[in-house]
């Protein structure tokens, strides 16, 4: 998480409506002279089939026969949807804008300022302030995540307006199914799935922290961490500065120079730094087999005197292993501990809809049930989720979904590699500080082919 002062959630005063009754193009949709008429309000995240049953446009889907009345709504009851097309009446079948305004804090003056946007299922084009931020061809992919230097198109006095056109999954989408998991919603999950804010940063940003957990063999007196940080310098010229990182009482830091418009990963290795060799550690544990202690990591990036831009994440110092027994199955070990996989497959709302107080009930009944596991097949669930998962301890189990585009690799394009490759690098850099997320699937009912799985 970034510095809750400098983090803009976009979250209340959005409005939606179908390309088909706007003929406005996203430069005037985006400027504050535009006046949407007869659009429906909303609030993100949600999907465009979420928002319209939230304002009773269409009946709430979970009651009677009440989904099969909505249009679009025609596929063959049991049939795979993602790998239909949407038919000629759905109200789906075509974009739909988003749109807000907002006006920046005092505290982003002078600041470099970032757009981000966590899920966007499938294809969006973004405007910003009558200005085009990205356009379709490069904003694809239902489990990328979008980072945008908007500092040259927003406004830090005033108000600032935001609109989105997005563009519905087709069969040749590498998005979200259910599959026979649930019924399929009419739209396909189609919208802004996931959060859409803003922050802002010094001239260099932090990104990406993360902690890995060695230990020696099966002892545990010892935790060896390795810690990194991505740092993304948005300006022109070269930046020199201190990368300084803590947890709890223990303190590392090294200087550092990023070249213009330089990325860097930037790790501090036990070898280097002993204190990161963290004795008599508390250890992460699944469900049963012992406590779910969290440790918290700050990082910040210190240039001329001044904090450029600080990042925290919350992790176990937990181990994970894995062999092949004599049988040919894998077994798993965590903290050099055999661990008997009792797990269970979890999905969605039908919508995507957030419920945190429902999200948690569930997943104390996973453990009422002596479940220490859950498999997500493609249906990648949000940041609370997995928070509850370290909390209480359950195994989470990622990857991506079968029967649909994700594995009809024979049917792949060079979009389909590039998008593949940029979601599981994302999807990877948000999972991999949970202690609970164990293991990743990057095939579902089959092993992907060898130029999939490099």
């Amino acid at each position: 998480m970034c510095s809750s002062d400098l983090k803009l959630l976009l979250k209340q005063g959005w409005a939606i409506q179908s390309s088909s009754y706007v003929h406005a193009g996203g430069a005037a949709i985006s400027t504050a002279k535009f006046q949407p008429e007869n659009w429906y309000p909303a609030t993100v995240p949600s999907t465009v089939l979420a928002a319209l049953v939230k304002d009773r446009v269409y009946a709430d889907p979970y009651y009677a026969k009440n989904l099969r009345s909505i249009p679009g709504t025609s596929y063959p009851i049991g049939a795979n949807f993602s790998n239909i097309l949407m038919p000629p009446g759905s109200p789906f079948r075509v974009s739909w804008w988003y749109r807000t305004r907002f006006t920046l804090p005092p505290s982003y003056r002078g600041k470099t300022v970032w757009l981000n946007f966590e899920g966007i299922n499938y294809r969006a084009n973004i405007w910003l302030n009558g200005r085009r931020i990205a356009d379709s061809r490069r904003t694809a992919g239902t489990f990328r995540r979008f980072e945008f230097n908007v500092t040259g198109a927003v406004a830090t006095g005033g108000t600032n307006v935001l609109a989105v056109e997005v563009f519905p999954p087709r069969p040749s989408s590498l998005a979200l199914t259910f599959v026979d998991w649930n019924p399929a919603a009419p739209d396909k999950g189609m919208g802004l799935w996931h959060d859409v804010y803003l922050t802002a940063s010094g001239p260099v940003a932090v990104r990406y922290l993360n902690a890995v957990t060695r230990l020696d063999g099966r002892r545990t007196k010892v935790a060896h961490l390795t810690i990194s940080a991505t740092l993304r310098n948005a300006t022109e010229r070269k930046i020199s500065g201190a990368l300084e990182g803590s947890i709890g009482g223990i303190h590392f830091s090294r200087t550092v120079s990023l070249a213009a418009k330089q990325s860097r990963v930037v790790s501090f290795s036990p070898r280097r730094y002993a204190q990161l060799n963290i004795k008599h550690p508390r250890l992460w544990w699944p469900w049963q087999y012992g406590g779910q202690p969290l440790y918290e990591l700050r990082m910040r990036f210190v240039t001329g005197g001044q904090v450029s831009d600080s990042r925290s994440i919350r992790f176990g110092i937990r181990q994970v292993t894995s062999e092949l027994t004599k049988q040919g199955y894998r077994l798993f070990r965590i903290n050099g501990r055999r661990i008997l996989i009792r797990g269970g497959a979890w999905t969605p709302d039908l919508m995507l809809r957030d419920n945190p107080a429902r999200l948690e009930a569930e997943l104390r009944y996973a453990r009422d049930m002596n479940l220490n596991a859950i498999r997500l097949e493609g249906k990648l669930a949000n940041e609370q989720f997995l928070e509850f998962c370290d909390r209480h301890g359950i195994l989470v189990m990622a990857g991506w979904c079968c029967c649909a585009h994700w594995e009809k690799w024979k049917n792949w394009k060079p979009e389909d590699y590039r998008i593949s490759a940029a979601s599981l690098r994302d999807q990877v850099r948000r999972l991999r500080s949970h202690p609970s997320v164990f293991v990743w699937l990057n095939g579902s009912d089959n092993p992907p082919p060898p130029k999939v799985e490099q």
